[in-house]
């Protein structure tokens, strides 16, 4: 891993023509916010979503995102210091997979929490001491910096703070996007296991490869227009919050919303939709109003035709 490389991908990479479209703010009223671009947010969610799976502390996730955002600035790149690699910069040499494996964002972040969770008492240290003892980096100290932003983006990609993260939502150019597209990404990130509760119905829209998360929109569904609605029902063990789960699947939805070309989430009472210029979640005057007050209820996703 090298400091060095992620500095240095900073410098290139944030002059790209597309500035940031994703903003995150503190649920704590302070004023802090955070802005990066919806490349940074689909990662982000990525290292986070794999963290939860592994029922890690918030405290992980924060340490995971500060120690990607100073290796790549949270952008899997396919180059680095000597033969560093990914998210994190790991090296195939130092026994931390192939490149094809290191280049897989889910496989990275599952590497990382792997050796985090080798740290005795790595919640209790320091953050950029617990980082440097996964990354064994030349500058032990980079970590800090990032600190802060990690925390935003932790307390907002987890589902601790409720709508906090937005984006503009403009389509990238990928091959692959609608319902289909999105059940096969929630797969990725969240594992197909934490994705199938029980009673949830399949639609025709899903594939054999799909995990049964959702049914299809029915003709003439409010606002469909031509997309498809993807509904997940928020289901959690005994003792977790169901409330946060459901803003990290709301959250993670409008962090992958320009991939997979999702134009609308709603959760809980509030709704964000692509396109809107300051990209609030609004009330739903009611709609879809299961869940707030952090009980169960269903994040309902809507994608573009």
């Amino acid at each position: 891993m090298s400091a060095v490389a992620g500095y240095v991908v900073v410098q290139y990479d944030t002059g790209s023509t597309r500035g940031p479209g994703c903003k995150v703010v503190s649920g704590k009223g302070d004023g802090a916010t955070y802005e990066f671009t919806p490349e940074q947010a689909v990662n982000a969610a990525t290292i986070t979503a794999v963290g939860t799976a592994r029922e890690l502390p918030e405290r992980a996730v924060t340490i995971a995102l500060a120690t990607a955002l100073q290796e790549s600035a949270l952008r899997n790149i396919d180059h680095g210091d000597r033969d560093s690699l990914g998210l994190f910069q790991q090296r195939p040499s130092q026994g931390w997979g192939t490149p094809k494996e290191i280049m897989d964002p889910v496989y990275s972040a599952d590497k990382f929490y792997e050796h985090l969770e080798e740290v005795p008492g790595y919640t209790r240290l320091p953050l950029t001491v617990a980082a440097q003892r996964v990354q064994r980096s030349g500058f032990p100290q980079a970590y800090a910096k990032h600190e802060p932003d990690a925390a935003l983006l932790a307390a907002a990609l987890t589902g601790r703070s409720a709508a906090t993260l937005t984006c503009d939502g403009r389509p990238a150019a990928t091959r692959t996007a609608g319902a289909d597209a999105v059940r096969a990404a929630l797969a990725r990130d969240f594992g197909r296991d934490a994705l199938e509760p029980a009673g949830a119905e399949v639609g025709a829209a899903s594939s054999s490869s799909s995990p049964p998360v959702s049914a299809p929109a029915e003709s003439g569904d409010p606002g469909d227009s031509g997309g498809r609605t993807v509904r997940l029902p928020v289901t959690v063990g005994e003792g977790a919050d169901a409330g946060a789960r459901g803003w990290q699947l709301a959250h993670w939805a409008v962090a992958n919303a320009s991939e997979l070309h999702i134009r609308q989430v709603s959760y809980a009472g509030r709704e964000w939709t692509a396109g809107h210029t300051d990209s609030r979640w609004r009330p739903t005057d009611g709609k879809n109003a299961e869940g707030s007050g952090g009980g169960a209820g269903v994040v309902t996703l809507t994608t573009k035709p």
